[in-house]
Order: structure tokens, then C-alpha cells, then sequence
């Protein structure tokens, strides 16, 4: 096979703009081994087909004409899809070989097999239609892929095969809606070393967050044996988060997100003579393991960061991990053609205002919010039974439930992760769609009324019955400019990125109890003291829930630190205030194993909780691991645009034991450039705020308390409802009065609150005794940033 040859090419001699000459898949394979081998990106040997070959092929079998013919009638409703599709497939499959192809295909598949010093190399036999995955062709996957595949014989029957799944019925719906002419496309085959991840490992990345498009994350999906189960959505995999801008340095590891996937199958070649797989159930080992490991993950993330670098654009692209070697290859990249061309001047924001109970949870594509009637269906060949606009529900999808998927309102799967067919497919489709449930089919009911919620972050969750909801388009492309630092609120950590457009100045709070509450579940004495607990159900629940760590208060720091992770990252490098653990003992004690270690308080609102909880025998080897999480957020993962904020301060004194329990904890003030702020919510914060500020580098006014504790009423109270007012004169004087004596001080000052967003005139008064920064919910922020703009500008 010469390099010349018109009907065989190697890929080491074709660049990406060969798509016209070996398709998309087989170019970009070519661009990566010519121009990225050097960079450490290892592409699995291999040589593609032509499209001339393709041509010559129909040529030398008279299939044009005929081809023609049966597509016209199809087009004239003369016969079914169905019909056109399996003759013109048995047309192409009948056809002989002409010698020169057959040839140059043999050849190489035989210099190939002589590289790997084997006898009939296992190999990969894919399909690369000339317009396949062009950039406005998002819809990779038409034609087939063959798995090892051993021996010429089988090779040809395999690119045979190729060439007819050019016709299959997905393929000619998918280019009849793209506008492709069918007689135009034509198919290259591209022909590659097996990688041993049927042994090993594989999966998809994403060089790009694909819900929000977030462009400084990685995101990897991971099972084990050959990737067809993570790309067909048949496996829930392992998902893997990693903040690409500190891949640069080798002593960070900045995984923001580990999510442990079920993966209860995985495919394996089927017999020694090859062409075939099969799927086997994994073991509970298996399961119950990582996929990856954190090497193993940060390495992926480079190569996605290098192969999106050169091709100057975010990337969608397939992993393999040989089980042999331990080596990974990368065998397909593309561009990513969703989130990459969102409108990055709006923003769609979709709010739930009264829902039903929660029936399933899975893992949600996209923010929408989609109502309406349950239709089960279970296999393709039931696709007539869809009801249109209906809720579709099925346990995977692959491309021949396209023309389905289109009809529906939204998609519910029990199978997949976020790389999946059926999330890709409902993400180009802008539909909202819940992958990964596990039980869905089994859960829901033909006709059932549910709503379809992903407005909830990472979560989508399905509501019973027809839920209030609400859509607001955000316009982020036209705020004006303020001194005023206008801040964000966050508290889940799987909502964070979709606010990443936002043009915002930090977040100004943090909340640790959000992520404590929601993703740990535990309360930190019960992992600190496990052997001595006396519940026996909270111990055996916490002991299924911490399986995999041999520390049990790592459960704690681990996935405290990673949930702070995301907040982080979507600020950095703009400054993060994240509020040290502010529960109330009655809340405490509702974590698991938390009654054990609580005490029982009349009024909690005003008892043991903030500062008083860190130095005090009864928490400290508590606060020591929310210390170690953050130590970790900021020195191993890189986050150090993180602030700690201590709440609830009572005293000076107070302040000095918990900031001499945080340096005993390896928390040092001004050590590694870390600030530690305060909340002002107490009336003596204001009173002290000289003292404060000399112990503090800033504060941050908790007006919800602050309003409490200044007027006296308690702020939970219904009978007291109408004097709990942020705008009464004393809560404002003690507000203008802490900003005062805290910038005479040196001290920075913050609100975190919703009375900006609310009400103008409170945003007029903050921007008069000039405090530094707003903190608000990201759903405010807009209007809030327009209120203080006009204030300013009234001010000046």
C-alpha cells in the first residue's frame, strides 16, 4: 500500500483537512498522530479507506443508479424507510470487492498485523462518513463500528458491512433532517489496533463542563471493558471533574468531582476467533472500584487539554485504557458543537415554585423543566406507540430512537452518564433529560403526570404530578459597570457552573453546611468517634456509606473539600468566602449518628452554634477535619482564592480561641496569603468592631440575624412576622455604623442578603456609607447589579 494509494491511507500521512477524503473520525485521528505523538497523545495505529474507494465500490457494482432509484422512491412515499433502507443495504452487502481495493486493503491490514508482531491483529472497524462530524453534525454515531475483528476475512466482511450502515434507516433520517444528499455522503473505513479495553478500562471526555459549558473544566465518564457500553448509554459510569487551568503544575491535583457509577456490566471480546463481543455482568469488586485513578485522571485531562489546544476549540473524545499495558490511548476526538455555540450573552434560568414529591432521581442534562404524561417505551420496534410531547421513558437509547427523541418533551433514561447517546442527543435537541436513574421504567406509569426537573444542579429529579414553574431568559451582555463588588451566594456545589457566565465579583458566602448536609450526611463526631457509637443502624448506614476509606473522617474531608471544589473553581481566581459550619444543635443532631453528640437546647438559634462549636471540647476534633478540608481546598487542589469566614462571633476572646484553634489545625492567618473574615450578625460585632478588625480582615453583615438580635424578634416567628423588618432604622444604623468603623479600621465589609435585590432603596443606602461588596442569590444578581449601578450613579 503505497502512501499515494487513492483507496487506502495511513493515518500518520492525513491531516483534519482531509475530511472530503477519509470523513471526520479518520481525519482528526490522522491530525492527532501526525501533530500530537510528540505532546504525549497516543493514537492506536491504523490506516482509512477513501471516499474514492467508497465511489469505485458502487461504481464497479452498478449501485448508483440503483441506489438512486430506491431513495427516490422513498422520498415520493412510494415505499417505507424501513424498506429503502434494508434493500439498498442488501444491494451494497451483495457486492463484490473490486481487486485494487480489496488489495490495498489487505495490505495493510497485513503491514498493520507485521507493526504489532501479530497474526491477524485484532482491530477496530469504524465508519467515517464524509459529513459525519462536520461542525454543524453533531450527531456522531450513524453508521456502525465492528470490534475485534481477527483475520482478512472477516476485515472485508466488516468494511462490507461499513459501507451498508451508510443506509440504515437512523443514518438516512439523520441526513434527511441535517440536509445532507444521500448520494452525496460518502463513507471512509477506518481500520485500528485494538486497544485491550476489554481488560482494561474506557470511556468519553469532554474538554468542556456539557451542561454549562463551563470552558475550564474536564469532564471524563469511565467503565470498565470497551467503551460502547459509556458511548450507547447501557452502563451508569464513573464521572470525573477536573479544573484544567492547574494541569500546568504536577503538585496540585485538582479533581473537583468523583461520582462512583454503578457500571454492573461490561463488554469483553466474545471467543478467541474475534469479530464478536459480548456483555458479562462485573464483580462487586468492580463496582465498587474506581475505574480510574487520580494519576490515571489528571493524565486524561491533559491530553484533553492538549488536543483542545491544538485544534483551538472544546472537544469531545473517546479513551481507551489497555489492561495489558496500562496505557492510554485516545481513539476518536471531535468537536463539541452544543454548549461551545451557546448564546454566551443569556442566560436561561428555570425556577421550580411548587412541586409534588419526589419519585426518581438520576443525573440531569441541561437546567430546564419540562411537564407532562409518562410514555414507557421500552425497544425501538415500539417507537409507534409514542404519544408526541409526551415524557419519553426508557432504560437506554441509541441513535435509532432519534426520530422519537424529537417528538418528546423530555427524556428519562435508567442507563447512562452525561456522555451518553441519550444526554447528547436531548442536550442538540435543547430538551431536559434525567440519565442514570437505575429504575426508572419500573417507577413510573404509561400516562402518569410527572414533572421533569433539572433546575436543580447535577440532581434532576422527577416531581408526581404537574409542578409551578417558571422560565426567565437572563441578559448578561448589556450590565453596566459598578465600584461595588456584586457577589454571589452558592450552597450547591452541582448548581455552581451554570452560573459561570455571570459577570460577577466573587462569591461573597459560601455555605459549608449545604454541601455537609446534602453530599456527607454524617456528623463529623460519628466518623471521628465510629467505634464508640451506640446506634447501631446510624453505624452500620455510615459504615456502607464510608466503604472504600480506610480513615473514616476522610469520607468527611474528601467530600467536603471536593464540594467546595466547584465553587471555587467556577470564582477563581476571584476571592471565595466560605463560612465555616453554621448548624444550630438541633440541626446537627439530624445528621447521621449527630443525637450521640448533641445537646438538647430551648432556644439553638442563639445556643451552641459558630465559633462557640470550634473550640469547645464537644466539636473540636470536629472543626479540626472542616480545617483539613479546607487546607486541602487551598494547598493540594489549588484553590487559594478561598476565605474562611467564622460566624456567629460573640467576643474578642472568642475570637482569639478559634483563631488559635484554626493555626493549631494548620490554619494560620496571613500564612500562604489566607484571609479569615467574620460575620457581623451579632450587635457587638458592631460595638467591637475596632477589636474585631484588628483579629479580622474583613466582615461580612449577616443582616438576617443582625435584624434579629438588634430588634429582638425572633426571625423564625410567624406572630412576629410584621416587625422583622432589615430596613428598620436601628438595623440600619447599626449596618452603616459597622461599615464606617470597619474602613476607619482597615477592614473590608460585606453584605450577604436579599433585601438589595428586593427593595432599591436599601441598594441606595449600602452604596451611600460605601460598603465594599453585595452578596446575592445568582437568580438576583442581575437586578441587584442594576440597582446599584442606579445608585451610584445617583450617589455621584
Amino acid at each position: 500500500m503505497s502512501k499515494k494509494s487513492v483507496n487506502v491511507m495511513w493515518f500518520e500521512n492525513l491531516a483534519r483537512a482531509d475530511v472530503a477524503l477519509v470523513g471526520g473520525k479518520n481525519s482528526s485521528l490522522g491530525e492527532m498522530v501526525q501533530q500530537l505523538g510528540k505532546k504525549g497523545i497516543k493514537v492506536p495505529s491504523g490506516f482509512a479507506t477513501t471516499a474514492d474507494a467508497y465511489r469505485a465500490f458502487l461504481t464497479a457494482n452498478a449501485l448508483d443508479t440503483r441506489i438512486d432509484d430506491v431513495i427516490g422512491k422513498w422520498q415520493d412515499h412510494k415505499i417505507t424507510l424501513h424498506e429503502a433502507g434494508s434493500t439498498v443495504r442488501a444491494m451494497i452487502l451483495a457486492g463484490d470487492w473490486p481487486k485494487d481495493i480489496e488489495t490495498d486493503i489487505l495490505q495493510g491490514y497485513r503491514e498493520l498485523s507485521h507493526r504489532a508482531g501479530v497474526t491477524d491483529l485484532p482491530v477496530a472497524v469504524r465508519s467515517s462518513a464524509t459529513a459525519e462530524d462536520l461542525p454543524d453534525a453533531s450527531f456522531a454515531g450513524q453508521q456502525e463500528t465492528y470490534l475485534n475483528v481477527r483475520g482478512e476475512k472477516a476485515l472485508l466482511a466488516a468494511c462490507r458491512r461499513c459501507f451498508a450502515s451508510l443506509f440504515t434507516d437512523r443514518a438516512i433520517t439523520y441526513r434527511q433532517m441535517k440536509g445532507f444528499g444521500h448520494t452525496k455522503v460518502a463513507l471512509s473505513i477506518g481500520v485500528q489496533r485494538m486497544v485491550r479495553s476489554d481488560t482494561g478500562g474506557s470511556g468519553v471526555m469532554f474538554s468542556i463542563d456539557t451542561e454549562s459549558g463551563f470552558d475550564r473544566i474536564a469532564l471524563i465518564n469511565a467503565a470498565w471493558g470497551l467503551g460502547e457500553n459509556v458511548v450507547q448509554g447501557a452502563v451508569n459510569p464513573d464521572e470525573y471533574q477536573v479544573y484544567k487551568p492547574f494541569l500546568g503544575n504536577p503538585d496540585l491535583t485538582p479533581i473537583v468531582e468523583k461520582k462512583l457509577g454503578a457500571k454492573e456490566i461490561k463488554m469483553i471480546y466474545a471467543g478467541q476467533q474475534g469479530g464478536e463481543t459480548r456483555n458479562v455482568p462485573t464483580s462487586r469488586v468492580e463496582r465498587a472500584a474506581w475505574v480510574l485513578s487520580d494519576v490515571e485522571i489528571l493524565d486524561l485531562a491533559r491530553m484533553a487539554v492538549t488536543i483542545e489546544d491544538h485544534y483551538g476549540q472544546p472537544m469531545d473524545m473517546e479513551w481507551a485504557r489497555d489492561g495489558e499495558t496500562g496505557e492510554l490511548f485516545i481513539v476518536q476526538a471531535r468537536p463539541e458543537t452544543v454548549q461551545s455555540r451557546a448564546d454566551a450573552g443569556a442566560i436561561k434560568s428555570y425556577t421550580v415554585k411548587k412541586a409534588g414529591k419526589t419519585l426518581i432521581t438520576g443525573l440531569s442534562v441541561g437546567s430546564a423543566v419540562a411537564a407532562g404524561r409518562v410514555s414507557i417505551i421500552q425497544s425501538a420496534r415500539d417507537i409507534d406507540r409514542f404519544v408526541d410531547g409526551s415524557i419519553l421513558v426508557t432504560s437506554t437509547t441509541d441513535p435509532d430512537w432519534v426520530p422519537i427523541m424529537k417528538r418528546a418533551s423530555a427524556i428519562v433514561t435508567d442507563h447512562g452518564g452525561r456522555t451518553s447517546h441519550a444526554a447528547i442527543v436531548s442536550r442538540e435537541l435543547g430538551l431536559p433529560a434525567i440519565v442514570g436513574t437505575g429504575n426508572a421504567t419500573h417507577i413510573l406509569h404509561d400516562e402518569q403526570e410527572v414533572t421533569v426537573s433539572c433546575a436543580g444542579g447535577g440532581e434532576g429529579v422527577i416531581h408526581e404530578g404537574i409542578a409551578e414553574f417558571e422560565a426567565e431568559d437572563l441578559r448578561i451582555d448589556d450590565l453596566p459597570e459598578t465600584r461595588t463588588h456584586i457577589m454571589l451566594n452558592m450552597a450547591n456545589p452541582s448548581a455552581a457552573f451554570r452560573w459561570w457566565r455571570l459577570p460577577f465579583d466573587g462569591v461573597g458566602l459560601a455555605r459549608m453546611e449545604f454541601v455537609v448536609n446534602n453530599a456527607i450526611k454524617v456528623h463529623p463526631m460519628a466518623l471521628v468517634h465510629f467505634d464508640r457509637l451506640k446506634d447501631d443502624a446510624a453505624k452500620a448506614e455510615i459504615a456502607e456509606m464510608t466503604k472504600g476509606y480506610a480513615d473514616k473522617t476522610e469520607f468527611f474531608v474528601d467530600g467536603l473539600a471536593r464540594g467546595l471544589s466547584q465553587i471555587a473553581a467556577v470564582a477563581y481566581p476571584r476571592p471565595v468566602i466560605v463560612r465555616m459550619s453554621d448548624f444550630k444543635t438541633n440541626e446537627y443532631a439530624e445528621l447521621l449518628g449527630g443525637r450521640e453528640f448533641e445537646p438538647r437546647e430551648e432556644n439553638p438559634m442563639i445556643g451552641f452554634r459558630g465559633a462557640s462549636r470550634y473550640y469547645s471540647p464537644r466539636y473540636e476534633e470536629g472543626f479540626a477535619l472542616e480545617c483539613k478540608a479546607i487546607r486541602r481546598l487551598r494547598e493540594e487542589m489549588g484553590f487559594d482564592n478561598v476565605v474562611v469566614m467564622i460566624p456567629f462571633c460573640r467576643s474578642p476572646v472568642e475570637a482569639d480561641r478559634v483563631l488559635e484553634v484554626m493555626r493549631r489545625h494548620g490554619l494560620e492567618r496571613g500564612k500562604d496569603g489566607l484571609e479569615v473574615y467574620v460575620m457581623g450578625e451579632i450587635p457587638a460585632n458592631v460595638i467591637l468592631a475596632e477589636e474585631f478588625a484588628k483579629r479580622f480582615d474583613g466582615f461580612s453583615i449577616g443582616s438576617n440575624d443582625l435584624t434579629q438580635l438588634t430588634l429582638g424578634v425572633d426571625r423564625d416567628s410567624e406572630e412576629l412576622a410584621e416587625l422583622f423588618d432589615e430596613s428598620d432604622p436601628a438595623v440600619l444604623w447599626m449596618i452603616e455604623s459597622l461599615i464606617a468603623r470597619a474602613h476607619k479600621a482597615g477592614a473590608k465589609v460585606g453584605l450577604c442578603g436579599q433585601a438589595p435585590s428586593n427593595d432599591p432603596a436599601f441598594a441606595r443606602l449600602l452604596v451611600r456609607a460605601g460598603i465594599d461588596s453585595v452578596s446575592v442569590t445568582p437568580d438576583s444578581f442581575i437586578a441587584v447589579k442594576r440597582h446599584v449601578a442606579g445608585a451610584e450613579q445617583s450617589e455621584s
